[in-house]
């Protein structure tokens, strides 16, 4: 997987340190990602489809951020504009370091081997032979699938194979991971153990993180802040801040609680919706 275009692609000085809300030190305030006044439209005249109205929305570096919203509200368009994929339609918008989208679906190609699904995007940064082959290795180690570099996508679980697209886009060396439901199609149990890797990484690797989800639980579990979406056409009806400590368990009463209070607003907020 090749990395992915950005608008505004900016190298930032450090220019100061604050702490993030996971106690670790920010050595540049210039957001990783920032979007003012951005909209997304489809098609003309009086066939056009507001996506999102004016979006204003700033991630700071190390941020970990989950989009919540219900079906349709431009959840997945927003992560598209941030990863290059599509142009905004208006407002301007800004990265500040490569970026690496992860899919619900792992996106392997099935006739590479585990291995050589990682080396891909190496081997498209130029990565030699021999240099390849050792850093995949380390990647699928850091995930947890060392021993299983010469077996095909089609022969690991689902859940290994989103572990093989977690070390495909971190070969990318990326700043920011992009990841839209990429838990979406696991089993509970599944799920949980990749939320705690994932977690671990962001840690270890000062990722910055904007990961979209219908699950507000997971939301909770995961993220520094959530920002809930309107029905369409979207835009920003709230954020919430999460001071939850860490490592968090989505079944703790703590994440229980903010995810009820926020659930309840994400109701209203289709209940709004179907009424208009």
């Amino acid at each position: 997987m090749s990395s992915l275009p950005a608008l505004d692609l900016l190298d930032a000085p450090a220019n100061g340190t604050e702490n993030d809300l996971a106690g670790r030190f920010v050595t540049d305030r210039r957001p990783r990602i920032s979007l003012q006044q951005v909209t997304k439209v489809y098609g003309h005249g009086s066939g056009a489809v507001a996506a999102l109205d004016p979006i204003d929305l700033s991630v700071r570096p190390r941020d970990f951020v989950c989009l919540v919203g219900a079906s349709g509200c431009g959840k997945s368009t927003l992560l598209n504009l941030v990863a290059g994929l599509d142009p905004p339609t208006g407002g301007r918008l800004e990265v500040n370091g490569r970026a690496a989208l992860m899919f619900q679906e792992s996106a392997l190609f099935p006739w590479l081997t585990v291995s050589g699904n990682v080396e891909l995007a190496l081997r498209l940064q130029g990565v030699p032979r021999m240099a390849r082959r050792t850093r995949a290795a380390e990647l699928l180690h850091t995930v947890h699938l060392e021993g299983f570099g010469r077996k095909r996508p089609h022969e690991l679980s689902g859940g290994m194979r989103q572990r093989v697209a977690l070390a495909r886009a971190f070969a990318q060396d990326a700043d920011i991971l992009l990841m839209d439901e990429p838990f979406g199609a696991l089993d509970a149990m599944t799920r949980d153990l990749l939320h705690d890797e994932l977690e671990a990484l962001w840690r270890d690797r000062d990722l910055t993180v904007l990961f979209v989800t219908h699950n507000v639980r997971e939301a909770v579990r995961l993220a520094d802040r959530i920002v809930l979406l309107t029905s369409r056409p979207g835009r920003i009806e709230a954020e919430f801040p999460i001071d939850i400590e860490r490592p968090r368990r989505i079944e703790s009463p703590e994440v229980s609680s903010l995810a009820s209070v926020i659930t309840d607003r994400l109701r209203e907020e289709v209940r709004r919706h179907a009424d208009a």
